[in-house]
C-alpha cells in the first residue's frame, strides 16, 4: 500500500517536471524573460524533449542521474531565471496542452548525437596516440 503512494507521487513529480520543461519552452520567447537567461533556458528545454540522453540509460547507475539529478537541477534553475508571474501564466498553459506524449526535438538529439560522435573520435584519437599507432 505504501509504495503505491510513493509511486504515485514520482508519477506526478515526473509529470510536474515535463509540464514544466513545456512552460519553460512557451516563456523562452516571451519579451518579460531576461535575454540572458534564455540560452539555459533553450539548452534544457532541448535537451528534456531530446529522445537521445547525453549518459545512455544502459549504463548502470550513470545512465540514470541525467533523469534524476541532472534534468531536474536544469528545470529548476531555468525556473528561477524567469519571473515568478511569467512562469506562473505558462505553467497554466502548459497544463491545458499537456499530453501524456513527450514532444521530441530532433535538433537536441542530433547535438546529443554529434557530442558522442566527437567524445568517440577523441577516444579513438587518443586510444591511438597512446598505443603509438600515430607519430
Amino acid at each position: 500500500m505504501e509504495s503505491d503512494g510513493v509511486f504515485d507521487r514520482m508519477m506526478q513529480r515526473a509529470q510536474r517536471m515535463r509540464q514544466d520543461a513545456l512552460a519553460l519552452f512557451l516563456a523562452y520567447r516571451d519579451p518579460r524573460v531576461p535575454s540572458y537567461s534564455r540560452v539555459f533556458i533553450l539548452c534544457v528545454v532541448a535537451y528534456a524533449f531530446s529522445p537521445l540522453d547525453l549518459i545512455p540509460d544502459f549504463i548502470p547507475v550513470l545512465g540514470y542521474l541525467d533523469d534524476v539529478l541532472i534534468l531536474p537541477l536544469g528545470i529548476y534553475l531555468a525556473v528561477k531565471m524567469v519571473p515568478a508571474d511569467v512562469f506562473a501564466e505558462y505553467r497554466l498553459v502548459a497544463r491545458e496542452i499537456y499530453t501524456d506524449k513527450k514532444p521530441i526535438s530532433k535538433v537536441a538529439a542530433i547535438v546529443v548525437l554529434v557530442i558522442w560522435l566527437l567524445l568517440a573520435s577523441l577516444l579513438g584519437y587518443w586510444l591511438l596516440n597512446v598505443f603509438g599507432v600515430i607519430g
